[in-house]
């Protein structure tokens, strides 16, 4: 898609959001060309591509945030840049106060620095896990942000978890937390949905799913209208999508 969002800022150059909208989409081309990590020995040409591709979105994400100086966004799309050219934590952490000071709330910018605090990125258990409960305790009104929960805890036992392990996901302690969460975000739910409730149904509806916690995992999903979200379904293995809808079969829930 990146070839025609630039046709599109040929003819309007000013335009922050086209700008923002070229950096972001070259981020999750870049992803899409990423080498695994056993295999990037042998690909060392496909790697340099993605580094060259995961550069490339540089330009027009300070471009946006030029244009646009207190929109919170274009920084936000620079935390995954850094996650994607594994940058210095100290270069994470002045993207995300950047972030955060525009928009302490904004749910996307909280996941993306949630991810960059993970052990599976360069951070540890407990620094991610307090960042999340923080995040909760001052969450507002009807924000989806209790959902750093589960997509903490995610997080942390995909660090360790491989694709043959077998067992449980979450420990007592762990689904315990997550139902608390669960809770305190429906208390505070007020007046119309969240724009990214959606994607928070997906976590706790995961999370409930995999703890066997049927009627939880059941409302969640029901709330989602069929629509899948990449995190946390990424972390089960293969297509999000298909695990999704796996997800909901078992728990009879309609998706169409």
């Amino acid at each position: 898609m990146s070839r025609g969002i630039e046709s599109l800022i040929a003819r309007d150059q000013a335009n922050p959001d086209l700008w923002l909208w070229l950096g972001r989409t070259r981020i999750e081309e870049a992803w899409d060309i990423k080498p695994e990590v056993k295999a990037r020995a042998v690909q060392a040409q496909r790697l340099e591509a993605y580094h060259a591709a995961m550069e490339s979105a540089r330009q027009p994400l300070v471009t946006a945030a030029g244009l646009m100086p207190a929109d919170p966004v274009p920084w936000e799309s620079m935390l995954w840049l850094a996650l994607g050219l594994e940058r210095p934590r100290a270069d994470k952490d002045s993207v995300w106060y950047e972030c955060s000071r525009r928009w302490p709330t904004l749910y996307s910018a909280n996941v993306a620095r949630l991810i960059t605090l993970s052990p599976g990125w360069g951070g540890t258990a407990t620094e991610m896990l307090e960042f999340a409960r923080t995040v909760l305790a001052n969450a507002p009104e009807g924000s989806p942000l209790p959902a750093l929960i589960p997509l903490a805890h995610f997080e942390n036992v995909a660090s360790e978890r491989t694709p043959m392990s077998r067992g449980g996901w979450f420990s007592f302690d762990a689904q315990r937390e997550i139902v608390a969460a669960a809770g305190q975000w429906s208390q505070r739910r007020i007046g119309p949905a969240h724009p990214r409730s959606i994607e928070a149904h997906n976590a706790f509806g995961a999370a409930f799913y995999l703890s066997d916690l049927r009627r939880p995992a059941r409302g969640h999903l029901t709330r989602t209208g069929g629509r899948f979200s990449r995190l946390p379904w990424s972390h089960l293995g293969g297509e999000p999508e298909n695990q999704f809808h796996r997800a909901c079969n078992k728990l009879n829930v309609i998706t169409n």
